[in-house]
C-alpha cells in the first residue's frame, strides 16, 4: 500500500476528487495548508501600498491506495491538476506499513 499526497492549487480539487473517484479511491482526506517552492510568492498591491506575499494557498489531498492502483491514482490527480503553470504543486509517495479500519477492525487492503 502506498499514501499519495498531492499539493494542489485550492480551485483544481473538485477535478482531482472527480479524476480519483472515477479510478475507484474511495476516500481521501483534504487539508488546506499555505506554502510556496520554486515561485517563492508574489507582491500585491492593497489600497495604494505593495507588499509581499510569501505563503500562497493550497490544498493538501492524501490518500492510501493498493499498490495496484497507485500509477492509475497519480495518472489522475496530474491529469486533474495541471494547468501547465508554475506553482501546480507536487506529489510525494510513501509506503504505509498497516491500516486498521477502527469500525471493523478490517486491514489492509479490505481497510482501505
Amino acid at each position: 500500500m502506498k499514501q499519495i499526497t498531492a499539493i494542489i492549487k485550492p480551485f483544481k480539487l473538485d477535478e482531482v476528487r472527480e479524476a480519483l473517484g472515477q479510478v475507484g479511491v474511495s476516500g481521501l482526506t483534504v487539508t488546506e495548508v499555505k506554502g510556496f517552492g520554486r515561485q517563492r510568492g508574489h507582491t500585491e498591491l492593497y489600497r495604494g501600498a505593495e507588499y509581499v506575499v510569501d505563503f500562497l494557498p493550497k490544498v493538501k489531498v492524501e490518500v492510501v491506495v493498493t499498490d495496484d492502483g497507485l500509477d492509475a491514482a497519480i495518472e489522475a490527480i496530474i491529469g486533474a491538476a495541471k494547468t501547465g503553470r508554475i506553482g501546480d504543486g507536487k506529489i510525494f509517495v510513501t509506503a504505509v506499513e498497516q491500516v486498521i479500519r477502527i469500525r471493523t477492525g478490517e486491514v489492509d487492503n479490505e481497510a482501505i
